[in-house]
């Protein structure tokens, strides 16, 4: 009875794989972690290698965890870090031994060149998005001028999921959600662009056949399958990039949707039938061929972490912390927290600063906790408008990673947006993501609302508070002010 899917996912920490049954619950879990080598200040690379090994490494843990395991997979799929740049020539070897990851920021002079040979107005029109360090169209520019001989013997370039399915079936290719963020991608026809490619400098014979995300790459190499003790004739999916596999396996794969991942920094993802085209808004094709948009801020957890060291040396568990914001009303006495400690990641002040306003001899503690959480859902509530577009608010949020913990904080977040957030039972998404995507191919389900329906569900719903929405919409213009008059002083703190 094949009932297993095996789910692999490529991290930046590590290397996971996964079985899951067709409800979409994990029955066996293997992580292997890999380094992250960093040759110097705003390089980031990893060695191919060592994600093959911890895939080889970690399916052989999990096939050992359930009881006749290998003879039940029904497909594999895999999703894993976007826009780290693999290379490989004729003959599939790797031209290079490492790859620039996604934060590698060493190609920003071929940004700058790509901002002169194309306007932002064209840039989003052709690829719903505006140039950037992180897309592989730098990437592939700053290889070609740094080192041209490994660039002139490749052959085909492939994202790190890619390059795995590659290892495994012996096919090139790569998906529409990753090619959606590659700045190589026409967003009208959802193909390759050679324009954009030669923008880029990319030969366009380099680019792998482009396939979405549910279809069936191949089988397979039987070297690999006997090696795993595995059937040959196993179905490998084309898989996503770990972002759009997560929302997938949240349960938001269609428009009206929206998405909150809140760790060290914030990322808001509303779901549309087509793009937002905006400079301050990255577009991605999701896997369910809907287009996400988001933004990403700094601001987030570290604001939190950063309360605890300077309030409390650490000395104070993040249980007690939150605790203490409980006991703070709405609004924290109308004290406001800018909660810019490391400046903005997109706009034009990078230098920006944090700051509370309105300290009075009446605050206590717990207002100035409970301020910085709500500081941070006002700078999100800044950037709602322009992820909106045209499209209107989304008609729920699904909250992960660390900040879905805090319930205070979700509901903060709810009453902030007016919008209801959920919970998803399962935290671990872009596995189940992949595992909704197995059971469509391989006919168990329809598309991906009846595999949401079968395999997500959630463990609870926080409603906006009327109350706190009232009180927040009060505030929200005090609080844009603020954020706007401050700008002023940053360039002068500067010099200082």
């Amino acid at each position: 009875m094949l009932d297993l899917y095996l789910a692999v996912d490529v991290g930046t920490g590590g290397l996971r794989s996964a079985l899951l049954d067709a409800h979409g619950k994990i029955l066996a879990y293997s992580h292997k972690e890999h380094d992250q080598i960093v040759p110097q200040f705003g390089w980031s690379e990893q060695r191919p290698m060592d994600w093959w090994q911890g895939t080889l490494d970690t399916i052989h843990d999990v096939l050992a965890k359930v009881d006749d395991a290998s003879h039940r997979i029904a497909a594999i799929c895999c999703c894993g870090q976007m826009h780290g740049t693999v290379l490989i020539d004729d003959d599939g070897q790797l031209t290079r031994d490492t790859v620039p990851l996604w934060n590698d920021k060493r190609s920003m002079p071929q940004v700058e060149a790509m901002r002169q040979a194309l306007s932002q107005n064209d840039a989003l029109e052709r690829t719903a998005n505006i140039p950037s360090p992180a897309w592989p169209a730098s990437k592939l520019a700053w290889i070609a001028a740094n080192d041209p001989e490994a660039f002139a013997r490749s052959t085909t370039v492939l994202m790190p999921k890619d390059w795995i399915n590659f290892k495994l079936t012996g096919r090139r290719a790569q998906d529409t959600s990753e090619a959606s963020l590659s700045f190589l991608m026409d967003r009208h026809t959802r193909m390759w662009s050679p324009e954009m490619c030669k923008i880029a400098g990319v030969p366009f014979g380099m680019m792998p056949d482009l396939l979405k995300p549910v279809d069936i790459l191949g089988t397979l190499q039987a070297e690999v399958a006997a090696h795993l003790g595995l059937d040959p004739s196993i179905p490998v999916l084309v898989g996503a990039g770990d972002y759009p596999m997560a929302l997938t396996g949240s349960g938001i794969c269609e428009a009206g949707l929206g998405s909150d991942v809140t760790g060290t920094s914030t990322i808001i993802t509303l779901m549309h039938e087509t793009p937002v085209l905006n400079a301050e808004v990255s577009n991605l094709l999701s896997a369910s061929g809907i287009w996400g948009s988001f933004t990403l801020l700094d601001a987030g957890g570290d604001a939190v972490r950063w309360a605890r060291r300077v309030f409390h040396e650490n000395g104070r568990s993040y249980e007690d912390v939150a605790q203490k914001a409980t006991e703070a009303s709405v609004g924290s006495q109308n004290l406001f927290f800018l909660p810019y400690l490391s400046g903005e990641r997109f706009g034009a002040h990078s230098n920006s600063r944090a700051q509370f306003f309105g300290l009075t001899a009446s605050h206590e503690l717990g207002d100035l906790h409970r301020s910085v959480l709500e500081g941070v859902a006002f700078s999100v509530r800044q950037k709602l408008g322009s992820l909106q577009g045209s499209h209107g608010r989304p008609d729920r949020i699904v909250a992960a990673s660390g900040g879905a913990k805090s319930e205070l904080w979700l509901q903060i977040k709810a009453s902030m947006y007016d919008v209801p957030y959920l919970v998803p039972t399962e935290l671990e998404c872009g596995l189940v993501g992949a595992a909704m995507l197995m059971a469509e191919a391989t006919g168990d389900v329809a598309g991906p609302k009846e595999a949401a329906a079968k395999m997500v569900s959630y463990s609870k719903e926080i409603l906006p508070d009327p109350r706190w929405v009232e009180h927040y919409n009060r505030m929200m213009p005090i609080y844009t002010r603020l954020y706007e008059t401050s700008k002023a002083f940053y360039d002068d703190l500067d010099a200082l």
